[in-house]
This record gives structure tokens, sequence and C-alpha cells, in this order.
């Protein structure tokens, strides 16, 4: 499994946003469509029936967010050892972006996790962005571009790239 801008690519699959488990919202992007997943959003577009694809509330990467999140780790940590409550507290979860698909019968707002703890960076969040634009061109494009990134995961041994690599690798799926 790995991140590569704001995809997370786990074997074949590839997820917008961090890969969903249980009934955790997400997105999955298929060579048939776009899959919302979880509780209170499950449905199936076509890609032929995709007009756009758009991302929105996507933390973008700062120093203010990196400090932050320390901090919110090691006052977590203070709080978890002062209460006994255990690992995996309530109330954890990472925050929310919004994937919006545009179709013939409207526009739709799907819910998915952000994968990346402090953010992301503004140069990964605008190629990724180019990279769903691109996957709404037409079917060749988009079987071509969803099959690389399919293929790359497939082979992918070991966590997520370092970030000129994660680039690299948006910008070789933008062409």
């Amino acid at each position: 499994m790995a991140m590569v801008g704001l995809f997370w690519i786990a074997e074949g699959d590839v997820y917008v946003g961090a890969k969903p488990s249980g009934l955790a919202p997400g997105v999955r992007l298929t060579p048939e469509g776009v899959v919302s997943l979880g509780a209170g959003q499950s449905g199936f577009h076509l890609w032929e029936d995709v007009h756009a694809l758009t991302v929105a509330d996507v933390p973008v990467k700062s120093l203010k967010r990196q400090v932050g999140a320390v901090k919110d780790l090691a006052v977590g940590t203070v709080l978890e050892l002062a209460l006994s409550a255990g690992p995996g507290r309530v109330g954890d979860a990472p925050p929310l972006m919004t994937v919006c698909v545009e179709s013939p019968d409207g526009d739709h707002e799907l819910a998915a996790y952000v994968a990346a703890a402090v953010g992301y960076s503004q140069a990964e969040v605008d190629l990724s962005r180019a990279l769903l634009s691109r996957l709404t061109e037409g079917a060749a494009t988009m079987a071509t571009t969803l099959a690389a990134m399919s293929e790359w995961g497939r082979g992918w041994e070991g966590g997520s790239p370092r970030r000129a690599e994660r680039e690299g690798l948006l910008r070789e799926w933008v062409g």
C-alpha cells in the first residue's frame, strides 16, 4: 500500500484519499467507474457518465499544520496515559475530503478520509487534481492512466515513496 498524491494505491486498487475499512467512507476508482463506499454513500458512476471529477477540502501541508500534528500527538499521548483510555480513542478520525462527481443526473459529493497526516504538498494536490481531470477525458485515456496506476501498485513493495518520487509518478500519469 502506498500514498501517491491524493491517491491510495493498494495492490491494484486505486482510491481517492485513504482506503476505507468497515463502514468508513471512501472512493474507489475502477476501470468501470467511480465507486462510493461506506455507510450512507453507496453508489456507482460509470466513466462514460462522469463529466468532471474534482476534490475539495484538501488539507495542504504547512509548517503550522505539522506543528499542530505534533502537538496533538503529544497531548493525545499524555491524555491516554493520564486517563487510561487506551489507544484508539473515539473521535480520532482523520479529516474528510469531498470528491465531487459531475454527471448528467447531477453533482454528487462523496466523502473520503485524508491519507496524509499533516496534509499534502501543494504540488501533489495540483498534480492529483490534473490527474483526476485526465481520467474524465475519455475511455482510452482513463483506461491507460488507471492501468498504469494499478500496475505500479501491484509492483510496489514498501510504504509510500518519498515526495520527489510521488510527484514524478503523478507527472508521468498526467502525461
